[in-house]
C-alpha cells in the first residue's frame, strides 16, 4: 500500500515526528478531489455552453467523443478509482464488523 494510505513515512517515524501530518492530509484530500471536480466542470461546460469555438470545432467532427463534456465525463472515471477503493473498504469493514 501506498505511504499516503496508510499514513507511514518513509523514514518510519509517525507522522507528528517529522511534521509529515499536514502534507499527508493534504493528499488525502488531492486524491479524493479530481473526479467530482471533473465531472462538476463537465456539467458546468454542458449546461453554460463550450462557447463559439467549440460550437464551430462539433461541426467539423463526426466524433461523439470530441468536445469538452465528454472530454470531463473521461477524466473523471479514470480519477474515481480512489472513490471506488474507499466505498469498498468503508464496506468491507462494516461487513467485517457485524459477523
Amino acid at each position: 500500500m501506498s505511504e499516503v494510505l496508510t499514513g507511514r513515512c518513509s523514514s518510519g517515524a509517525p507522522d507528528g515526528e517529522n511534521g509529515n501530518a499536514a502534507a499527508i492530509g493534504a493528499a488525502d484530500f488531492l486524491y479524493l478531489a479530481a473526479a467530482p471536480t471533473f465531472a462538476i466542470m463537465a456539467l458546468l461546460t454542458g449546461v453554460l455552453g463550450g462557447g463559439s469555438q467549440d460550437a464551430l470545432c462539433s461541426i467539423v467532427s463526426a466524433s461523439p467523443l470530441s468536445g469538452m463534456v465528454p472530454m470531463y465525463l473521461l477524466m473523471s472515471a479514470f480519477h474515481s478509482a480512489p472513490w471506488l477503493r474507499l466505498i469498498s473498504s468503508r464496506r468491507r469493514a462494516s461487513t467485517g464488523s457485524m459477523t
